[in-house]
């Protein structure tokens, strides 16, 4: 009982910290207005965070966790590399809705980054850990004969790109076009120049559909 009564505290500290990092940005947030906004004292906030920088970190930390755990879940359900990662790219869609009226609190982490190594380095990682995955993923789909026999660094190093940039481009442009379907557009056009064949999916391939850019 008392372990659930700490996890539901602990919980509600968190989406109370992304709330106020959201509205006010992580430098103008004080741990007083977190604590009123999740209606805990600041002994019981200290009590599962040391700091301000240590919620902001865990934030983080279980955002990855939760994509990382649906990126798992679709590679190792689709029956070829190519397909996998098409299913992937279609996950977009739900990382664009979570990231809505949550862009302070994405470009604060990039920020803060910039000049504290420890956010820079909780950062960081994750962008290099998705490097690694994805190079393990092409180097799969060689293997298979699905893509043909490019440098898997390369190739990662490009998907990445593409993930970070479109989202980068989504949280500052939210009506700015279909980003999801701009995602999944983009990794087919890659799958296409990476692909042994004309078509790298199971089935027909399919076809560009052009995004809304006028708003």
């Amino acid at each position: 009982m008392a372990q659930r009564r700490a996890e539901e505290t602990r919980a509600r500290i968190l989406a109370a910290a992304e709330a106020c990092f959201a509205r006010s940005g992580y430098d103008a947030t004080s741990v007083a207005e977190i604590c009123q906004q999740a209606g805990v004292t600041k002994g019981a906030l200290y009590h599962h965070f040391p700091s301000k920088q240590s919620i902001f970190l865990a934030l983080l930390r279980d955002w990855l966790d939760r994509l990382d755990a649906g990126l798992e879940a679709l590679r190792a359900s689709a029956s070829t590399v190519p397909d996998g990662l098409l299913s992937m790219a279609s996950m977009t869609r739900l990382i664009f809705q979570a990231g809505r009226g949550r862009l302070p609190m994405f470009l604060e982490f990039w920020d803060q980054a910039s000049h504290d190594p420890e956010v820079w380095q909780a950062t960081v990682e994750p962008y290099r850990r998705y490097r690694d995955l994805f190079v393990a993923i092409v180097r799969a789909g060689i293997a298979e004969s699905t893509l043909r026999p490019v440098d898997p660094d390369t190739a990662a190093v490009v998907i990445v790109a593409l993930a970070l940039g479109l989202l980068l481009q989504g949280l500052l442009d939210p009506q700015g076009a279909d980003w999801g379907l701009t995602m999944e557009n983009g990794m087919q056009m890659l799958l296409d120049g990476l692909g042994q064949h004309e078509s790298v999916g199971a089935g027909s391939p399919r076809p560009l559909e052009p995004t809304n850019l006028s708003g």
